[in-house]
């Protein structure tokens, strides 16, 4: 009957061509079906025309990404300088020193480079000086996952056509050293997320890229690394690491006042006039303050709550929506950061969900190194040390995944109580992610 409501006309016809027997039963349930589908399409069209005929809350939603270079990044000035006065000798053709780069997550390190190559780059085409810069975030899968894969990335990089698959390491190595070599340039190599290259590939091609310099003959390679992790580099090889930091450059975190800056200063340009609620940028800034002053999340989380508001088909983003998007932000932090962990860590956290999940709150390290060694013996992972495990369970702490307090034990030594930090109602998806992620 909704039918003939919404199209009584063609509700009609259908009953006038049944009483003349030019339509069965079937016929009728055929067409009822798909004038069911022609309600829906008109209903979602209407839909979308009603989305359309909307004021937008966005004027220009790119802004707010994490790959936006604002034309001035504020609170950072000294640290761009310090990034510009050791990359300017390429300038002059001259090599510049190695440079290591540390802080937070979202504390403006990939930002700052980007912006200095942009600036220096531009420069240099105005001059006519040879320089080429190269940007890899080796946090992607698929890139910086094997010493090929980033070798075939770096060979792509420079312009060079490198097979996914099939060919030996060092022959690919070899095609990106002659493409840097070929003309007389200054190559400045960013690796953004060093650490994840080092946790995933070792630290063999590291060594090689430091060494690259001896081998060539007309360019010069300079090497930035970015990390999130301040103590990577004392882990790395002794031979990379009296190469690789010969500058180093630390970022710190912002405090709210500074975030609620940054936010202003997109805000003015990301969304409409008088689309902001009171109080919606303090409490995006304090939010992002409590984790480590991550200007990044600050800046997703008024994105994401934007985008709430519109979906509530409300005109201004109130403070109730940054609540909405902190917790949608927050599950989609914890898979993320779950499918970027190495294959050992998502083992010895898979350990830990399996261990906790039933009545049982709290576990200790040797729990979770048999089981971990049971999961590696079903996946065919190598082993690692129990010592190794406790690392990387003091580094899924750190992570905010669990929560390890390290108990005493006498002469028996220390251990780790482990409890989970995550929400129960997102312990499912997890275990989920995890069961894909190792296979």
């Amino acid at each position: 009957m909704w039918l003939y409501q919404r199209y009584p006309f063609y509700w009609r016809l259908i009953l006038f061509f049944r009483k003349q027997k030019f339509i069965n039963v079937v016929s009728l349930a055929t067409l009822e079906v798909s004038g069911g589908m022609m309600a829906g399409q008109v209903g979602l069209t209407d839909f979308f025309e009603q989305f359309l005929g909307k004021q937008p809350l966005f004027i220009n939603k790119k802004v707010m990404q994490a790959n936006y270079i604002p034309d001035i990044i504020p609170h950072r000035k000294a640290q761009i300088e310090l990034l510009a006065s050791i990359l300017a000798p390429a300038l002059r053709r001259e090599k510049p020193s190695n440079l290591f780069i540390y802080g937070k997550t979202g504390t403006g390190k990939t930002l700052s480079v980007r912006y200095v190559l942009q600036m220096l780059e531009q420069t240099a085409r105005q001059k006519g000086t040879p320089l080429k810069t190269v940007y890899v975030n080796c946090k992607l899968k698929k890139i910086a996952d094997t010493e090929y894969r980033i070798m075939t990335e770096l060979a792509r990089a420079m312009g060079r056509d490198v097979p996914t698959t099939g060919l030996p390491t060092d022959e690919v190595y070899n095609v990106f050293l002659s493409a840097v070599d070929e003309q007389e340039q200054i190559v400045i190599l960013v690796l953004d997320e060093i650490d994840r290259l080092v946790a995933k590939a070792g630290d063999e091609i590291l060594y090689n890229l430091t060494r690259i310099n001896s081998e060539l003959k007309h360019a010069q390679l300079s090497i930035v690394g970015i990390s999130n992790d301040v103590r990577f580099i004392e882990n790395v090889d002794p031979r990379v690491k009296s190469s690789l930091g010969e500058e180093e450059a630390i970022f710190p975190p912002y405090n709210a006042a500074e975030l609620k800056d940054i936010l202003e200063k997109r805000a003015l340009i990301a969304f409409r006039p008088g689309s902001l609620g009171e109080g919606v940028l303090e409490k995006c800034a304090a939010f992002a303050a409590r984790e480590h002053g991550d200007a990044r999340r600050a800046l997703e989380l008024l994105r994401v709550a934007g985008e709430v508001a519109e979906r509530e088909n409300n005109d201004i983003v109130k403070e109730e929506h940054i609540d909405k998007a902190e917790e949608k932000v927050e599950r989609d932090r914890v898979l993320e950061i779950v499918a970027l962990q190495p294959k050992q860590s998502q083992a010895v956290l898979h350990a830990t969900l399996v261990l906790l999940s039933g009545t049982k709150k709290k576990i200790e390290t040797g729990e979770v190194f048999e089981k971990y060694k049971e999961i590696c013996a079903q996946i065919g992972l190598a082993v690692l040390t129990q010592r190794r495990i406790s690392d990387l369970i003091a580094e899924l702490d750190m992570l905010g995944l669990i929560n390890a307090k390290v108990l005493s034990k006498g002469r028996y030594g220390r251990t780790r109580e482990i409890y989970l930090s995550i929400p129960d109602d997102l312990v499912e998806k997890l275990r989920l992610k995890l069961k894909e992620e190792l296979g």
